[in-house]
């Protein structure tokens, strides 16, 4: 796994703090972020008060939960800061797992929020072993005063002590958000409990993975409720893992629904589900990979419009448009582009690879983000782009009509096309048919076929 090393560096750790007066205050220290203003060291997002003060530090809870978790080889330790959106009328707290096999999201929705209007951008915000127990002894909605950002003296302030942390940053969880954005965008909602069948159900799932079944499990709607199924019927959800919806369990006591997100049922493959827990004034959900050993960063939704020049342009141009907007609609953005949806939904995927727009399954739309990354670097290091771009480029492919013949080391495969889908004779398709995104071979061939349509044209 490639690794690199981010330094976050806070003015102060973040705290959980009383006053004399007796009032307590939740100071959320940020790291440096993008803002409509640029970069800065530490950008302020909020200031005011959470309306369900336990409610919101249990959901926080659960996001940091699943950065510092490892679900599938829990031997290897995880830390990782979660990440902090503001959109303007919601506050976004996001985290991936160690294993990039489950994607965590806090809203604090508008309803949720008792003050200014919530500030635009992106960074890190430290939540630290201290601040943890501090939040996990909240037991009571009194009053609370959150603070996303330095206070109005750290602001004005250039000196002052910095608290530092190292964290070892995989570059799959770049590609992770990318992913999950790309899944996630192909869901639709499957079924909706009220709280007392919320409760019952998600209570009723294994704590751990010793005690999970083997294999993919299923869940079908039944009245209010969902009852197993042994397999995957129509209207199914597939509930890969259940042990990893664990961090929901601390917000139960306060749900008000469960929503359960998943692609329509085709085959008996297991699939990657989100599960939404409503919350008074917020939402928090856990969205899964298809399988605990399986993270998000292999899935391959990305590569075809990685593999585009279309892609790139496009999302150069639509990338001007996006305006730290809570909700993005593609026919919206279409209209203003002058391009077609299905253009735009391409560039949306391609921006999503930086980190730059993520997916609201409640909304049914994207939203902006920014994340601190080079938007190239999830291309520079998606093993099977970069196996393809070598392929195309060493004229290993040779065309002939629908099919196509690629020599990758001593063997030669056959890449067919059919109503604009790639099949391929390689050991990877015949494992994954598609589920995963394509193979190199067929990435190589979409490569060689739009050069020489572009060369074509040019004539």
């Amino acid at each position: 796994m490639t690794r690199s090393v981010q330094a976050l560096a806070y003015s102060r750790a973040s705290a959980l703090e009383t006053s004399q007066a007796g009032g307590r205050s939740l100071g959320l220290e940020t790291a440096g972020g993008l803002t409509p203003r640029g970069a800065e060291a530490h950008p302020r997002f909020f200031t005011g008060f959470l309306t369900s003060p336990r409610i919101a530090a249990r959901g926080l809870l659960a996001v940091a939960d699943v950065a510092s978790t490892r679900y599938y080889r829990r031997t290897l330790l995880s830390s990782l800061d979660p990440v902090v959106t503001g959109n303007g009328d919601r506050l976004r707290f996001e985290s991936f797992s160690g294993c990039c096999g489950v994607y965590a999201r806090l809203d604090v929705l508008r309803d949720g929020l008792d003050g200014a209007e919530t500030g635009h951008g992106t960074t890190n915000v430290d939540v630290n072993q201290p601040l943890r127990e501090a939040l996990s002894r909240i037991t009571a909605d009194d009053p609370l005063h959150l603070r996303v950002g330095p206070d109005e003296m750290a602001v004005t302030t250039t000196d002052g002590p910095v608290v530092e942390k190292k964290v070892p940053l995989p570059d799959r969880w770049l590609r992770g958000f990318a992913e999950a954005q790309v899944v996630s965008a192909g869901f639709d909602l499957r079924a909706e409990l009220p709280a007392a069948e919320a409760v019952r159900f998600l209570r009723s799932l294994p704590r751990t993975s010793a005690n999970a079944s083997r294999g993919a499990r299923w869940v079908v709607p039944a009245g209010n409720t969902l009852r197993p199924t042994t397999r995957p019927v129509s209207g199914a959800v597939c509930l890969p893992g259940p042990e990893r919806l664990a961090a929901l369990q601390g917000v139960l006591r306060h749900a008000t629904a469960l929503r359960v997100y998943g692609p329509v049922v085709d085959g008996t493959a297991a699939t990657a589900s989100a599960w939404e827990v409503v919350l008074p004034g917020m939402r928090l959900t856990l969205t899964l990979s298809p399988e605990s050993s399986r993270g998000f960063s292999g899935e391959g939704g990305v590569l075809e419009a990685l593999a585009t020049d279309d892609a790139e342009a496009d999302a150069e141009l639509v990338s001007v448009l996006l305006a730290w907007e809570p909700r993005i609609e593609p026919a919206d953005l279409a209209e203003q582009a002058g391009l077609s949806v299905e253009r735009v939904r391409a560039a949306l995927t391609r921006l999503g690879t930086a980190g730059r727009v993520g997916y609201d399954l409640a909304d049914a739309a994207y939203f902006h983000r920014e994340l601190p990354y080079d938007a190239r670097r999830a291309e520079r290091h998606n093993p099977r782009l970069v196996a393809a771009r070598e392929l195309a480029a060493s004229g290993a492919v040779a065309l002939d009509g629908v099919l196509a013949a690629v020599a990758s080391g001593d063997r030669r495969y056959q890449v067919r096309e059919a109503e604009g889908v790639l099949s391929c004779t390689c050991r990877w398709w015949a494992d994954h048919r598609g589920r995963r995104g394509p193979c190199k071979h067929a990435l190589a061939v979409r490569m060689v076929r739009r050069d020489a349509t572009v060369a074509g044209g040019s004539r």
